[in-house]
């Protein structure tokens, strides 16, 4: 693999398009999490892409016959399953914060990716995320609200003694 410079050095092209895609990326999925109040909001969503997108790029930017740059991506998981971690709670018999593990998780994936060029991809699968967690949650309202409504027919059809 022949080291990629572009994608480190701020006076190509190339480089403030990583920048501007990982900030586009982590501010698209952070406002959505940012209005619903969970954790990871808007800087840190943006942080935690732009910072992905830096490692994997530096990586890939010093590759030569003596290093390998997918050691950086095995270190990128480590790292963010452990900030994932941090964020996710029990409390009173109840887990919170898997979904924002789970979005962390995509925002290093995203990074990853924009780190290594592959810008597109980086925004399709921002799209997929934001309606994953958009479209389930209001999949899950339907369902909820459609088993309401049977748990209130059942009891209708229950007589009761007087």
């Amino acid at each position: 693999m022949s080291p990629d410079l572009n994608g480190v050095n701020p006076d190509a092209t190339a480089f403030w398009l990583r920048v501007g895609a990982g900030v586009l990326c982590g501010a698209t999925i952070g406002v959505e999490r940012q209005l619903r109040g969970k954790p990871a909001g808007i800087r840190t969503s943006i942080l935690i892409c732009l910072g992905t997108e830096v490692f994997v790029a530096t990586s890939v930017a010093l590759a030569g016959p003596q290093s390998d740059p997918t050691r950086v991506l095995g270190q990128v998981v480590t790292g963010i399953g452990f900030l994932g971690g941090g964020v996710i709670l029990a409390r009173e018999g109840l887990v919170m914060g898997v979904t924002s593990a789970s979005v962390i998780w995509m925002l290093a994936a995203i990074g990853s990716l924009i780190g290594l060029g592959h810008l597109e991809a980086a925004l399709i699968l921002t799209a997929v995320t934001i309606s994953i967690l958009i479209g389930v949650e209001a999949f899950e309202s339907l369902l909820l609200r459609l088993s309401r409504g049977k748990v209130s027919r059942q009891l209708e059809d229950i007589e009761l003694e007087q």
